[in-house]
C-alpha cells in the first residue's frame, strides 16, 4: 500500500470515529412512555374522560337522595266573619329505610272552633311505620336508582378507559412514525455527511494523478442521491413531529408543539426486538374478558339491564300498604300512655289496588327480558370481534417481528460487504461505482430496518389496544 493510499484509509476512519463522538453528544430524548404520561395527564380527551367519571359519581350521590331523612312542616289557619275555623301546625320528619319502610314522626297541634271530630284538638305527636307488603317491598326506584348509578359509575371508569386505549393508540403511533422518520434521517445525514468528505478525497486523489477524474463524477452523483433522500427525509420528520405535537398539552391545558431540539428514544430502534417484547396469543385471549373496556361495558349494561327487568317485575306485584301510627298526648310521645298495639292511641291504615289484567305489567317486564337478551347476542359478537382483532394484531405483530431480525441480519450483511468493497477500492482492485452501489444497498437496508422495527412498536400498541389494556400493563 503507498503512503498516498494510507493516508486515504487513514483519513476515512477518522471521519468515521468523528461521528461516533458525535453521537455521543446527548440531546434531549422523548420516551414512549414520558410522551404517553403527557398525554394521559393533560390531553384534553383525557381531561373530558375523568370529568366524565367525576359526574357518575355526581349521579351517585344524587341517588343516595331518595334515602336521605326529610323534615318538614306544615302550617295552615282559616278565619271567616271573625270565626277561627282552624289553627293547625304539623312538623314532620321521615326516615326512608332500605327495604321501602319509612319511619314517620312528628307532631301536631290543632285548635279552633270549627274542627273535624276525626281530629284530635290541642298538642300531639306520633310515631310510626310505612310498610309496603307485596309491591316495593324487595325492590322499588329509589333502590334501583342507587343501585343502576353505582352501575353507571363502573361503566364510566371502563368508558373511560376505553377513550384513553384510543388516544394512547393513536399518540404511540404518531411516536414510532416520528421516531422512525428521525432514525432514517440520522442514517441518511451520516451516509451524506461521510460522502461528501470521499468527494472531497476523491477530488484530492484525482489533483494527484491517484483517481481518474471520473470517480469525481461518479461520487458527486451519489452525494446528490443521498442528499435528495435527506431533503425527503427532513420533510417527513418535520410533518412527523407536528403530528406528534397535537397529543403534547402542558400542565396550564394550553397546546405545546415539539421543538426541534428534542429527539425520540432510538435505543428500541436500533436493538433488535426479543420474542419477550409480546405475551403469548393464550394469554391475551385468556385475559381479553377482564381486560377489554367493552366487554365490560357490556357486562355493567347486563347488570343495568337486570336491575331495570327486576324494577319492572314490581309492576306485576299488587299494590298493598299498611300504616301503623302510635298516637300521644303532649309533644313527648315517650311519656305519652300507651299499652298494646291496636289497644289505645294508635291509627292505622292499610290500602290495596292491583291492575286486573296487568297488561302494562306484563309488557314492560317483557320488554326488559328481551333487551338482556339483545345485550348478551351483542356481547357475544363483540366477543368474537376482538377475539379476531387480537389475533389478527398478534400476527401482525409477529410478522414483522420476523422480518425485522432478517433486516438486522441483512444490514450485517450488507455493511460488510461495503467494507470489504471499500478496502478493495483503497487497494485499487474495485471501482468507487462497486462501493457506491454497496453503500446505497446498505442504506436501504438500515431504513427498511428502521421502518419495520418502528412498525412492530407501533403493531403491538396495537395489539395492546385490541386487548384493551394500557400500554405498560403487560
Amino acid at each position: 500500500m503507498s503512503m498516498k493510499k494510507f493516508i486515504l484509509t487513514v483519513c476515512f476512519y477518522c471521519l468515521v470515529s468523528v461521528q461516533v463522538i458525535a453521537q455521543q453528544l446527548s440531546p434531549p430524548l422523548l420516551g414512549e412512555r414520558e410522551l404517553l404520561d403527557i398525554v394521559q395527564r393533560y390531553h384534553p380527551v383525557a381531561k373530558k374522560a375523568r370529568l366524565s367519571v367525576e359526574q357518575a359519581g355526581a349521579a351517585i350521590l344524587s341517588a343516595r337522595a331518595g334515602f336521605d331523612p326529610v323534615a318538614g312542616i306544615s302550617l295552615s289557619e282559616k278565619t271567616f266573619s271573625g270565626t277561627t275555623y282552624y289553627h293547625h301546625l304539623q312538623p314532620e320528619l321521615r326516615v326512608p329505610l332500605w327495604y321501602g319502610i319509612d319511619i314517620v314522626t312528628g307532631i301536631e297541634q290543632l285548635d279552633g272552633e270549627r274542627i273535624n271530630p276525626e281530629s284530635t284538638i290541642g298538642k300531639a305527636s306520633y310515631a310510626g311505620i310505612v310498610i309496603p307488603l307485596a309491591k316495593n317491598l324487595l325492590f322499588d326506584k329509589r333502590r334501583a336508582a342507587l343501585k343502576t348509578a353505582k352501575i353507571f359509575y363502573s361503566l364510566s371508569l371502563a368508558d373511560q378507559r376505553s377513550q384513553l386505549n384510543d388516544l394512547l393508540l393513536q399518540a404511540t403511533k404518531a411516536y414510532w412514525h416520528w421516531a422512525a422518520w428521525h432514525a432514517q434521517y440520522q442514517v441518511i445525514a451520516e451516509a451524506v455527511l461521510l460522502n461528501e468528505k470521499r468527494l472531497h478525497l476523491i477530488r484530492q486523489a484525482v489533483l494527484q494523478g491517484d483517481r481518474p477524474a471520473l470517480d469525481t463524477i461518479e461520487a458527486e452523483t451519489q452525494l446528490q442521491a443521498f442528499r435528495l433522500q435527506q431533503t425527503g427525509a427532513l420533510q417527513e420528520l418535520e410533518n412527523a413531529r407536528l403530528e406528534l405535537s397535537v397529543y403534547c398539552w402542558n400542565d396550564h391545558g394550553d397546546p405545546y408543539e415539539l421543538p426541534e431540539t428534542v429527539e425520540p428514544d432510538l435505543n428500541l430502534l436500533r436493538q433488535q426486538p426479543a420474542m419477550q417484547a409480546i405475551p403469548s396469543l393464550d394469554s391475551l385471549l385468556t385475559l381479553l374478558p377482564v381486560t377489554h373496556p367493552a366487554l365490560q361495558q357490556y357486562t355493567f349494561k347486563l347488570q343495568a339491564l337486570a336491575v331495570e327487568r327486576k324494577m319492572k317485575f314490581q309492576e306485576l306485584l299488587p299494590s298493598l300498604d299498611f300504616k301503623y301510627f302510635q298516637l300521644g298526648k303532649g309533644y313527648n310521645l315517650l311519656q305519652a300512655k300507651s299499652g298494646p298495639l291496636f289497644s289505645n292511641n294508635y291509627r292505622y291504615g292499610v290500602s290495596f289496588s292491583m291492575p286486573l289484567r296487568l297488561s302494562r305489567g306484563r309488557a314492560e317486564y317483557r320488554t326488559a327480558r328481551l333487551k338482556i337478551q339483545e345485550a348478551k347476542l351483542e356481547l357475544d359478537l363483540k366477543m368474537l370481534t376482538l377475539q379476531n382483532k387480537v389475533k389478527a394484531g398478534y400476527n401482525t405483530a409477529l410478522a414483522l417481528l420476523s422480518q425485522a431480525a432478517i433486516l438486522e441480519k441483512a444490514c450485517d450483511n450488507y455493511l460488510r460487504l461495503q467494507k470489504g468493497e471499500e478496502l478493495k477500492f483503497l487497494n485499487g482492485e474495485s471501482s468507487l461505482f462497486l462501493v457506491n452501489s454497496r453503500e446505497a444497498k446498505t442504506l436501504e437496508a438500515q431504513q427498511k430496518k428502521i421502518k419495520t422495527t418502528a412498525d412492530f412498536f407501533a403493531a403491538r400498541s396495537s395489539l395492546y389496544w385490541a386487548t384493551g389494556t394500557l400500554p405498560g400493563d403487560f
